[in-house]
């Protein structure tokens, strides 16, 4: 069989900390080869970013509010960030076969069917001009699926030479796993990861994140607690499933009448509760746990999963991974897939009826 050629593609996402955009490149076939490239980010000015953690106060409003003037700073800062990255690396625009735009998730509700992030594809093919696939993961929210996570296929490729099963875990604002053995891949959202303590931390002492997990060490859980937060009806829903960013801040309330470093280890072994948690809906138990996200550089977190779990828990950079642009390069990977009409999501990995296609294609002219 001949060898499909590998595409050149630039990813760009900005995560649920909306502090900036994350740029990758990616040499792929689509499917299993794989090469990532360099990466870097590039902060928000702060009055976009002010603006879109003011949008948080009633994120909903993304539903019905065409939202047209903060979308359109949205993408022109992709757009800026993308032109700058390829500046910054001495990277031939010609180079570059197509660019993933995943864009700011705004808002994400797969119950009612929608999803909602920020990034205008033919405004930045223009800006750039570069062909642009944007809306990944609305064909799958639209047939039904949880339209989350999006990463799972890109992990498959970059798994394939692993002794398996192997589960990577994403700790970003939502922790979320993928589940490799051969040809089975299975992934959901395991729970809260760095969102409730980022944001506990943030009101205690204003700092925005809790570094290191120097703080959540110094204190003692309120195990009680842990428990009674693991009654969330979330976790007995089977997998495939997916959360927004905030939808355990209710839940946890009730951590704000512990101290700081108590409130802080409580949450730390929520987050880890949540995690090993996902061992119910898995086959077999992985051989490895690989972490990614900026969870994986919270000291704390790393500690509390080895004891939980039992088996090695490192992160993505143990196996040459880099794991600050692991979703930057997904989405160029994905967009290539798009092109390919390859499918981005499975069944087992967001819940649609089928494997499901995606993205929309905007040409630069």
């Amino acid at each position: 069989m001949p060898q499909v050629p590998l595409k050149t593609a630039v990813g760009a996402i900005s995560g649920t900390s909306m502090d900036g955009i994350d740029v990758s490149l990616v040499e792929t076939d689509g499917d299993l080869a794989v090469r990532p490239g360099p990466g870097r980010t590039y902060p928000y000015a702060p009055e976009l970013r002010a603006e879109l953690l003011d949008l948080l106060r009633d994120p909903a409003i993304a539903e019905t509010d065409p939202l047209a003037g903060l979308e359109a700073r949205v993408s022109d800062a992709h757009a800026d960030a993308v032109l700058a990255f390829l500046r910054d690396f001495a990277i031939d625009k010609a180079r570059v076969d197509v660019v993933g735009l995943h864009g700011q998730t705004v808002w994400h509700r797969p119950e009612k069917r929608f999803t909602r992030q920020l990034g205008d594809g033919p405004r930045m093919a223009r800006r750039i001009g570069l062909d642009v696939v944007n809306r990944f993961r609305h064909a799958d929210v639209a047939a039904g699926g949880e339209g989350a996570p999006f990463a799972p296929l890109y992990h498959r490729a970059l798994a394939a030479t692993l002794p398996q099963p192997v589960m990577v875990l994403n700790l970003g604002g939502v922790g979320n796993v993928t589940y490799i053995d051969g040809d089975t891949v299975i992934a959901f959202d395991t729970g809260p990861a760095s969102a409730l303590l980022d944001d506990f931390v943030l009101k205690r002492l204003g700092k925005p994140f809790d570094e290191g997990g120097r703080l959540a060490a110094s204190g003692a859980p309120d195990a009680a607690m842990v428990a009674r937060l693991m009654r969330h009806p979330y976790f007995d829903r089977p997998a495939p499933k997916s959360l927004d960013r905030n939808d355990f801040h209710a839940w946890a309330e009730a951590v704000q009448s512990l101290g700081d470093a108590e409130g802080a280890a409580t949450l730390a072994a929520f987050t880890v509760a949540s995690a090993a948690d996902a061992l119910r809906h898995v086959p077999r138990a992985p051989l490895r746990w690989l972490v990614t996200g900026g969870g994986r550089l919270n000291a704390t977190f790393m500690r509390l999963l080895a004891e939980r779990l039992g088996v090695p828990v490192d992160p993505v950079e143990a196996v040459g991974w880099n794991g600050d642009f692991i979703e930057a390069q997904c989405f160029g990977y994905l967009a290539v897939r798009s092109l390919a009409g390859l499918p981005l999501s499975l069944p087992t990995t967001t819940g649609a009826p089928k494997p499901m296609r995606g993205g929309e294609l905007w040409k630069a002219a």
